[in-house]
């Protein structure tokens, strides 16, 4: 009979207590889940301010008309914050409770910023979501706005790590 397999001890610092791997994979596990579950959270608050932004119910306007720019510019939008959010975690260097605080602050200035910040490039460069929104085809203005969304989402995860 062969003795029964004991726990692989992984290095630790000196001084610090051997941790199993059935610890550590507990532990990645729920912090694996805990950030999920804050990222979905704040793409949904992401999608009710770009809701909010955005002239026309988006649900609507994305569902059931089928609009190409409320829809390029909800993606590219969610994409920017998505961004964030995988920033702030990168930076939260394995503490979870900060990280996962970091990561809510983080991202919910992200999802302001790119508010801000569409709002501005909409006044500066005199392009009108409300009047991409209203066009059926898919305009070079939304084009622009998509990819300004994802500038600044990209901007905002460097600023965060």
């Amino acid at each position: 009979m062969s003795p029964s397999p004991q726990p692989v001890p992984l290095p630790t610092p000196i001084g610090e207590q051997t941790i199993s791997l059935a610890e550590l994979l507990g532990r990645g596990s729920l912090a694996i889940a805990c950030y999920a579950v804050l990222g979905v959270i704040l793409l949904i608050i992401g999608f009710y301010v770009i809701d909010l932004a955005i002239p026309g119910k988006l649900s609507h306007l994305i569902k059931t008309d089928r609009n190409p720019n409320a829809t390029l510019l909800t993606t590219s939008g969610l994409a920017a914050v998505g961004l964030i959010v995988a920033a702030s975690i990168w930076s939260s260097g394995g503490a979870l409770q900060e990280g996962l605080l970091a990561t809510a602050v983080f991202g919910l200035v992200g999802i302001a910023v790119q508010t801000v910040g569409m709002i501005a490039f909409d006044k500066v460069a005199g392009i009108s979501v409300r009047e991409l929104v209203a066009e059926p085809d898919l305009q070079p203005g939304t084009r622009l706005l998509a990819v300004t969304h994802v500038a600044i989402g990209l901007i905002t995860a460097v600023a965060v790590i």
